[in-house]
C-alpha cells in the first residue's frame, strides 16, 4: 500500500487560516505586520522563492518590503540596509534570501539581523535557545515546518527513534533539537555523508527526515517498513524527458513510497510549510511588538 501523502499545502492552508484571525487582531489594535525580504543577484530561484513568500503576505495582509540589489553589490551596503531595518520600528521581519554571492559573508550578516526580527531563525540568539530546549523565540522556519506537519498528521512522536540525515545550522541540527525537545520526546540521531554503515542507520528510524541535499539518496532499503519520510531536499535534476530539461526531486528515492507509511512529496511538502512558518514568526514578531517590544 502506497504511503500516505505528508501534504504540506494542505497543513499551511490551515496555519494561514489561524495566522488570518492573528493578523486581524493586530490590524485592529493599529499594528500592520512587516516583513522586509532583501535578494542580492539573480538566481532565478532565489526570485521564485521570494515571489512566493510576497503573494503569502498579500494573502494574509502581512505588508512586504522587497529590496532587489545586483550581485555586485558591496558587502557593506548590505550591512548599512540591515543596521537601517534594525531600526525601523514598523519592521518586524527581516530577511535576507539564500544565497548571496560569493564575496558575501552570510553568515555574519544574518548574526547582524536583531534577533526579535530574525524571521529565519538563524541568528545564534535564537539557535542557542533551541540548544536549552527552549521553543519561545523564532523559531528555524523548515524545521518548525517540519514538526507542524507531523503534528498535523497525527504523528505520534514520543519515544520514537527519529534519524536526521543531515547537520547543517539551518535544517539538520535544530529539526534534531526540535525533535528531541521536551514534547516531542523522539529519541534522536544525527547522521551525515561520514556515518558509517549509513544506510542501516536511517534503517533503524521510525521517523527519518532526509536533509541532505543529495537528489534521491535515499532508497527503499534505507527505510524501515512503515517509517515516517519527510523529505527536505529539493533539488533540480536533468531530465531529456521534460521540455524545460530538468526537474525538482527530493533527497528521497520515489519507490520509498512503497516502504513508508507517510512520505512527503517534493514538491508540495515542506516547502509550503517553510514559506507558512516564515509567515508566524513575522506574525510573532508583530505581536511583540503590540506588546512592548518585549519577547
Amino acid at each position: 500500500m502506497p504511503a500516505q501523502r505528508l501534504d504540506g499545502k494542505a497543513c499551511a492552508s490551515e496555519v494561514e487560516t489561524a495566522l488570518l484571525e492573528r493578523v486581524n487582531a493586530l490590524k485592529t489594535d493599529g499594528i500592520v505586520p512587516h516583513l522586509a525580504v532583501l535578494i542580492v543577484g539573480d538566481d532565478p530561484a532565489s526570485h521564485v522563492y521570494v515571489n512566493s513568500k510576497v503573494r503569502m503576505c498579500e494573502r494574509l495582509g502581512i505588508r512586504s518590503t522587497h529590496i532587489a540589489l545586483p550581485a555586485d553589490t558591496p558587502e557593506e551596503t548590505v550591512r548599512q540596509h540591515v543596521l537601517a531595518m534594525n531600526e525601523q520600528k514598523d519592521l518586524d521581519g527581516i530577511l535576507i534570501q539564500s544565497p548571496l554571492p560569493a564575496h558575501m559573508d552570510e553568515e555574519a550578516l544574518t548574526d547582524m539581523i536583531r534577533p526579535t526580527k530574525d524571521v529565519d531563525g538563524f541568528h545564534p540568539q535564537n539557535l542557542g535557545r533551541l540548544v536549552q530546549g527552549r521553543t519561545d523565540g523564532m523559531l528555524p522556519c523548515t524545521p518548525s515546518g517540519v514538526m507542524r506537519m507531523l503534528d498535523w498528521a497525527g504523528i505520534q512522536l514520543k519515544g520514537k527513534r527519529a534519524v536526521v540525515l543531515g547537520r547543517s545550522r539551518i535544517v539538520g541540527m535544530p529539526a534534531a533539537l526540535l525533535l528531541a525537545a521536551r514534547g516531542a520526546d523522539a529519541t534522536v540521531t544525527v547522521a551525515h555523508s561520514k556515518t558509517e554503515d549509513l544506510p542501516l542507520v536511517c534503517a533503524e528510524a521510525d521517523v527519518l527526515v532526509a536533509a541532505v541535499g543529495r537528489p534521491e539518496m535515499v532508497q527503499p532499503e534505507w527505510v524501515k517498513p512503515g517509517a515516517v519520510v519527510v523529505d527536505v531536499g529539493i533539488n533540480r535534476v536533468e531530465d531529456a524527458t521534460r521540455e524545460r530539461g530538468w526537474r525538482l526531486a527530493g533527497d528521497v528515492a520515489p519507490e520509498v513510497e512503497n516502504v513508508a507509511s507517510w512520505l512527503s512529496p517534493v514538491p508540495g511538502g515542506v516547502g509550503p510549510m517553510t514559506i507558512a512558518m516564515l509567515m508566524e514568526n513575522t506574525v510573532r514578531s508583530a505581536e511583540w511588538r503590540r506588546a512592548g517590544g518585549t519577547e
